[in-house]
């Protein structure tokens, strides 16, 4: 058997749409492995009463398919399905780094990449890396068609995850076909920000470069309370606060310090306009790892 934890990831954070993700420390799924005749696939864990079973609508049992490795997989969810956490991406780079050890593919962890996000297309619809090349790399990447460059950071962040769900596919309906000039130039200059921020592990860089005004304010709609969030955050003494990935869940950008304070000020605000919530309290992770 081969046990390999992934963590949730945040994408887009803003400024980055389907180009920027990055891991987070806490929460993560575990997925262990076996050889088997045929792959089954077994989950447990939070949401896992809405996560198909079946392998040919299940995001690993497609990375199983594309590695030919069938197996007897057994999914221990930590990152909530509907999140914005990237809870698909977690179980299929999990899968995907497990089964190639498991078979020996020889396949690097950047080759898994693609591999990985061909289960992620049975969620979003297309094969994007923005949540699977973090949860197998690790830290801040910016992915492209022509590959995935990976940067080292070290940031605090916090995740505020209400009761509620939004569909991916909904998400992505609401985002805009076209955009201004100013908007296009504002956000590119916030991608530059943001960049250099994670290189420099300074948050109020990062905070800075999520601002964008395209991608997030249409995605924040479908979010309740995310105006009160947003504010209550800043308050508290977030650097930057966007909707990670398609949403509910929010990310805020902090010094370690005020970790505590934005947390529970978030969650406050979510719970003031009616909707239950939780924090974490995290920052940029690792990537996939084999469990002994």
């Amino acid at each position: 058997m081969v046990r390999v934890r992934a963590p949730a990831t945040s994408a887009n954070l803003g400024s980055g749409f389907d180009v920027f993700g990055v891991a987070l420390d806490r929460p993560a799924d575990v997925v262990s492995v076996e050889r088997a005749a045929e792959t089954t696939i077994e989950v447990t864990g939070v949401g896992s009463q809405y996560i198909p079973e079946d392998p040919d609508a299940n995001t690993v049992g497609a990375v199983a398919q594309a590695l030919d490795a069938p197996a007897h997989i057994v999914i221990d969810k930590g990152v909530r399905p509907s999140s914005g956490l990237g809870s698909s991406a977690a179980s299929a780079a999990a899968a995907a780094v497990a089964l190639n050890e498991l078979y020996d593919c020889g396949y690097s962890r950047e080759d898994l990449v693609p591999i990985a996000a061909e289960g992620e297309a049975l969620v979003s619809g297309t094969a994007h890396t923005d949540n699977v090349a973090p949860a197998i790399l690790g830290g801040f990447t910016i992915a492209r068609a022509d590959g995935v460059t990976r940067v080292g950071a070290d940031v605090p962040m916090v995740v505020c995850l209400p009761e509620t769900a939004v569909s991916t596919r909904d998400a992505r309906d609401l985002v805009p076909e076209s955009a201004s000039l100013d908007a296009l130039v504002e956000t590119v200059g916030s991608a530059a920000t943001l960049t250099t921020g994670m290189h420099r592990g300074d948050p109020a860089l990062v905070g800075r470069g999520m601002e964008e005004s395209i991608v997030s304010p249409a995605r924040a709609k479908l979010i309740d309370g995310y105006d009160a969030v947003e504010t209550a955050a800043r308050e508290a003494g977030a650097t930057g606060v966007t909707v990670s990935g398609a949403g509910p869940g929010v990310l805020a950008v902090c010094r370690g310090d005020d970790q505590r304070d934005v947390a529970g000020a978030m969650v406050d605000a979510f719970e003031d306009s009616g909707v239950e919530a939780r924090a974490y309290r995290t920052r940029v992770g690792r990537g996939a790892c084999r469990l002994e």
